[in-house]
Parts: structure tokens; sequence; C-alpha cells
């Protein structure tokens, strides 16, 4: 198992995590899993600004979608 994940592995987790909250009738179930969607975003950002400054560790491709990190989110 390795330890670093691409960028767009991190952004899969919190699409699903949003999906499963659409699909929550619990408040506190779909919190909780909208409060994990943004952990994983979190560390999506964390990742991009991490390759950007040191791109020697991509991982190929580090983007599912369009074969580069997804812009800064703010």
């Amino acid at each position: 198992m390795r330890a670093m994940r691409k960028a767009s592995e991190y952004r899969k987790h919190a699409e699903e995590c949003r999906e499963l909250a659409r699909r929550m009738k619990s408040p506190e179930h779909r919190d909780q899993l909208l409060e994990m969607a943004s952990h994983w975003e979190r560390m999506e950002q964390e990742r991009i600004t991490f390759i950007g400054s040191y791109p020697e560790f991509a991982l190929e491709p580090e983007s599912d979608n369009d074969g580069g990190p997804r812009p800064k989110l703010n």
C-alpha cells in the first residue's frame, strides 16, 4: 500500500461523501459525511500545493480528469 495518493483520488472520495450525504435521511449522518468531504477536499488542496512545490513527487497522472492538478478552490 502506498502512502501518497493522487489529488484526483482525494477529490473522488469527497464526491463519494457528498453523494452519500444527499441520500441520508438523518441530518446527523448527512453532516458527518459533508464534514468528511470537506476533509478530503482540504487534503486534495494540500496535495496540489505540495506537488506545486515538489513536482518530482507527482504521481502519474496526478489528476484523472485533465492530466494536471485541479486549480485551488479559493
